[in-house]
Parts: C-alpha cells; sequence; structure tokens
C-alpha cells in the first residue's frame, strides 16, 4: 500500500491510502525539502514505514502488519544532530536532545516511524518524523503527520512491510 500525502492549505493535509481523503495536520513550516533540524518542515519524498510504537497501557496492540512495539516510559528518540544516536530511538535519561515518546496528551498513543534520513542518517538533517494522533483542532505538527486516532488506527490495519509513504507538493 502507498500512502499519499498532498498540501491541503498552508498546514494541513490531506491523506489517501485508497478509502478516500482524510484531514491531517503537517509541519509548521508546510510540505517541502527539508533542511535542517528545527526547521518545522514536512519532508517531500517516499519513505518506508518502518514500524509502528504504541502505548500498551492506554490501548491494546493495533491490528497491523507492521512490525510493533509498546513504548515504555523511558522511551525518547535523539535530535541532537552531533550524537551519535541522531535520529534514533535512545532510552532516558539522556545527555543529550531528545523528545520523549511517553507522552500525557495522547500524541504518541500510535506512532509510525517513517524511513526519513535513516539510512544513513545525515547529521542535522531532521529527525524524528512520524505519523501520529492529531491534536483536536489539527493544529501544526513540528513536522510529522499526524491524523485523528480513529483515521490512523483504519489506515494502521491496511498496512505491512514495504509499504510507503509518499508526501507531495
Amino acid at each position: 500500500m502507498t500512502v499519499i500525502v498532498t498540501p491541503h492549505g498552508a498546514r494541513e493535509a490531506l491523506v489517501d491510502w485508497g478509502r478516500g481523503p482524510r484531514r491531517a495536520a503537517i509541519g509548521r513550516g508546510g510540505i517541502a525539502e527539508k533542511l535542517c533540524e528545527g526547521d518545522g518542515v514536512t519532508p517531500l519524498g517516499t519513505f518506508a514505514i518502518r514500524r509502528l510504537l504504541y502505548r500498551a497501557d492506554r490501548l491494546d496492540a493495533p491490528r497491523t502488519g507492521l512490525p510493533l512495539a509498546p513504548i515504555a516510559p523511558d522511551d525518547g528518540w535523539c535530535d541532537a544532530p552531533d550524537d551519535p544516536l541522531y535520529n534514533r530511538q535512545i532510552k532516558t535519561p539522556y545527555a543529550a536532545g531528545h523528545e520523549t515518546l511517553w507522552r500525557d496528551d495522547g500524541l504518541y498513543d500510535l506512532v509510525l516511524v517513517l524511513g526519513f534520513n535513516d539510512a544513513p542518517v545525515i547529521a542535522g538533517k531532521g529527525s524524528a518524523i512520524f505519523v501520529h494522533v492529531a491534536r483536536p483542532d489539527y493544529s501544526p505538527t513540528e513536522g510529522c503527520i499526524a491524523l485523528a486516532r480513529s483515521d490512523l488506527t483504519e489506515l494502521l490495519a491496511g498496512l505491512g512491510p514495504g509499504d510507503t509513504l509518499t508526501v507531495r507538493a
């Protein structure tokens, strides 16, 4: 399955996986070529959908053909370009800059990890590009793609190894 993301305004997109377009939030920098860490851009391109992370304390393992793993309270993602584990999942506490995956707001209850800047990792190009749960108002992300929880759950059910996500301008 290929998931297509196309712009629908400056900071919103439509996501389609063959069941009709769904509303999504995108990065505060819109859809563009991602140039650096922290630019808020949702990157253009086609990316492998690597795996699913989920909060097992909040929901049962979702139905999906993807590899999946529960998020633990000490899970994070390194976003420090000068660190050897840049753009990799890490355990906290961690000395370098990182994002916490165990969030109180529910946005990371379901997290699709995309193959952005990971083969190979280029320091400073950008990290932690995910598909995750959207805020109720679909406010912009830091570069991720965010869907309503129900839409994300529906998408997961059809995904498996080898599936990709394409972001178009």
